[in-house]
């Protein structure tokens, strides 16, 4: 029975994001349907937060209520919803469901329901099907009826969380739902990588200590610097931003500190600097191994004494500010070169926070892009936006050098050619590998002279076409790692190069896994 399977899985002691995953996946097996999502309403922005039978990426999507009228209609409803397969209401999931058989196609049956805790809307539970006539009205009253065990399901999850918080002596909540500053600063991915920096992140960010965030260029440092500061006791202060690589020398110190009036040709009145603008919140500096060693002395005087003085004053001010530093650069290398003061060095890193690079981060390369994918589908006005599975494939192979900012352009570029090479908007538009131009050599490139390719897979037959030749030369390989490993998927998968997540889901795709 349905209902004894869902209040077992309430019962049971469980992570909240397993409890929500096991909860969609047993309404997905119930109403024999192509997907089940959860979203979570953030500043009628709505957020897949568990999803069963769409593609990966669609976890890293946000869907703007106002661009999508389904789920409009469906917030607008304390009801359950049903869309009818000839409903003129685009689908948000059109090309997104896991198992379309061939070309992307659109949803033919839809519905869903609004959810609701404490009577407040918390977001919408969605069911959608390839088949005509899949819902019912009966299913409609079965939806009303599970509904209950999912809002209670989000209900425990969010009781468990302000158990833990009390815990651990936390006794400042998180933001409330609907500011624009969570949804500003949201930090997409799941991979370990990111979670334990996150973790990190939550136990520092209390501590009011400067930190100092180490990463590659485009690893998002800005973001992990906004989160640190909302997650803080001065979240209710200004974050203030300084690109300290922009500063020039001549204007560092009056941007940084203030000036009066007359301190240098131009300066007709008093200016606060940045410092003062944050007075009670935090300060971003972002580049700082940029900074000149003139500046660099002044910053290690406020970091010392927690004054600053202004260009052309002979008083000091005090402020209160908590810094945040961030570089892509080797800061103790600097130091040994003297382009870097040492104390100053030792000042900002009392808590090195590295930032992993996108290579390191798993299938969060996936759910990256199902973002970047949605806000273009927004932007050029699509109908609908996806990667297919071949470029998909791409996407996770490559090393990514640029990382988030390189992935954030790959996706706008192809998006922005497949309209300048015909796509209708009205069509569901699909990128395919040529379009990232990225310099990736997918599995079927790679043979020799034996007929056979480097993971030991045959040659695709004579007269096929790409796709039928690019699947046929994957379920080989995978077949070929399969047996060299006595049926280990994780073996598997690491001879293959991927994660082993992804080898899962191409398996699936491919037809190799029930």
């Amino acid at each position: 029975m349905l209902q004894e399977s869902l209040l077992a899985d309430l019962l049971t002691e469980q992570p909240a994001a397993v409890r929500l995953q096991n909860l969609v996946n047993t309404l997905r097996s119930h109403f024999n349907c192509g997907a089940v999502v959860l979203l979570k309403l953030d500043n009628e922005v709505l957020q897949p937060v568990a999803i069963q039978g769409l593609v990966r990426e669609a976890l890293g999507r946000r869907f703007v209520v106002a661009q999508h009228p389904r789920l409009a209609a469906l917030l607008a409803s304390r009801n359950p919803v049903r869309f009818e397969h000839d409903s003129s209401l685009p689908d948000p999931y059109d090309g997104l469901l896991a198992e379309q058989p061939g070309n992307a196609l659109p949803v033919h049956d839809c519905m869903g329901i609004s959810l609701y805790l404490e009577n407040k809307c918390w977001g919408v539970l969605t069911l959608d099907a390839l088949q005509p006539g899949t819902f019912t009205d009966n299913s409609m009253i079965e939806l009303q009826k599970f509904s209950l065990f999912v809002e209670t399901a989000v209900r425990i999850g969010q009781l468990e969380q302000n158990v833990r918080a009390l815990r651990q002596g936390q006794q400042r909540t998180m933001p409330k739902s609907g500011t624009t500053e969570r949804n500003e600063s949201e930090i997409i991915g799941h991979s370990k990588a990111i979670e334990s920096v996150l973790k990190e992140l939550r136990v520092v960010a209390s501590a009011d200590l400067p930190v100092l965030l180490l990463g590659e260029t485009g690893v998002g440092k800005e973001l992990f610097a906004r989160e640190l500061h909302i997650l803080s006791q001065r979240s209710d202060k200004p974050l203030i931003y300084v690109n300290c690589a922009a500063l020039p020398e001549s204007l560092a110190e009056s941007e940084l500190f203030g000036h009066v009036k007359g301190a240098f040709s131009g300066a007709t009145s008093d200016r606060s600097g940045r410092f003062e603008v944050a007075h009670g919140g935090t300060l971003f500096l972002d580049e700082v191994g940029e900074l000149p060693l003139s500046i660099q002395a002044k910053l290690l005087r406020v970091l010392q004494n927690g004054e600053i003085q202004r260009l052309g004053s002979d008083k000091y001010r005090k402020v209160d500010v908590r810094l945040i530093a961030a570089t892509n650069r080797n800061l103790r290398q600097q130091v040994s070169n003297e382009t870097f003061r040492a104390d100053l060095y030792h000042r900002l890193s009392v808590y090195p926070l590295p930032i992993p690079p996108l290579r390191e981060r798993g299938d969060d390369v996936s759910i990256l892009a199902g973002h970047f994918l949605e806000l273009n589908r927004a932007r050029l006005g699509l109908r609908a936006l996806r990667l297919s599975p071949e470029a998909e494939l791409a996407i996770q192979q490559y090393q990514w050098p640029g990382n988030v900012r390189e992935l954030e352009h790959v996706i706008s570029r192809a998006a922005i050619k497949l309209l300048s090479h015909g796509v209708e908007k009205t069509d569901i538009a699909t990128i395919e590998p040529d379009m990232l131009d990225l310099d990736v050599q997918l599995p079927l490139s790679a043979t020799t002279d034996s007929g056979k390719n480097s993971a030991g897979a045959s040659l695709p037959p004579a007269n096929v076409s790409m796709k039928e030749a690019v699947n046929y030369t994957q379920r080989k390989m995978i077949e070929a790692a399969l047996g060299r490993h006595n049926n280990s998927w994780s073996q598997a998968a690491k001879d293959l190069q991927l994660d082993a997540s992804n080898l899962h889901k191409m398996a699936s795709r491919l037809g190799m896994k029930s």
